[in-house]
């Protein structure tokens, strides 16, 4: 059993946090607006899940998943992060976050920002290209033939071997994109962001799902075009 410490509540955090409590685990939520707040979802949850600030959640943490808006990561806590995995599973939106030079020009990705903000942490980039409907739908146990696969990249191979553990445990493959830096391959306005999960003739991201193997991402990946290149 792990514990799951998590810095931000939302869609995408409260589904992790439910796979994860499903597989086993204890997660201690925290969100931006205090522990008090997430009181329903606590209860929700059950008894492996408590709520706490960002430090404490980030402290408790084995394995603790960022889950914050972009524009939010220069507050996520840095000493109790020292030396932990970090699953960052953040988007670049400018309508939400405000234009950012280095992500619009391409000359650096949103997850490495936060291995910059957080220098001694091992960032992994990972659920950022699913939708938390499909997320909470789509998982499966090992050796199921309608597994999917979730798309992964950092730069500690040690940090990667963490989080497939993590994501086979909550009933999902991983595939290996690389490094921090290919990260870009599965953000927003890629072939690899949402649609691989997204079965055809669905109207939108949160009905239609379909599996997505490592195969499927692999295209995907290799289909992706910077934006200075468009």
């Amino acid at each position: 059993m792990t514990t799951i410490g998590l810095i931000g509540s939302g869609h995408i955090g409260s589904t992790v946090a439910r796979l994860a409590v499903d597989a086993g685990h204890e997660v201690v939520l925290s969100n931006s607006r205090g522990p008090e707040t997430l009181v329903d979802l606590v209860a929700d949850l059950g008894d492996s899940a408590r709520a706490a600030t960002a430090a404490e959640a980030a402290e408790a943490g084995d394995v603790v998943v960022v889950t914050v808006p972009l524009k939010a990561y220069r507050q996520v806590p840095v000493e109790p992060l020292r030396g932990k995995v970090v699953i960052d599973t953040n988007n670049y939106y400018s309508q939400r976050d405000g234009h950012i030079a280095e992500l619009d020009d391409d000359s650096t990705t949103s997850s490495e920002l936060l291995q910059a903000h957080l220098p001694d942490s091992h960032v992994v980039k990972a659920f950022n290209n699913i939708a938390a409907a499909h997320l909470g739908s789509l998982q499966r146990p090992s050796g199921d033939p309608e597994r999917s696969a979730l798309a992964i990249a950092g730069d500690d191979a040690a940090a990667k071997e963490a989080v497939v553990a993590f994501l086979d445990s909550i009933g999902y493959d991983a595939h290996d994109a690389g490094p921090l830096a290919e990260g870009w391959r599965y953000q927003p306005d890629t072939p690899a962001y949402g649609q691989p999960y997204v079965a055809p003739g669905a109207q939108d991201l949160a009905t239609g799902t379909r599996r997505a193997t490592a195969d499927d991402l692999r295209a995907a990946l290799a289909a992706a075009v910077r934006r200075r290149d468009t």
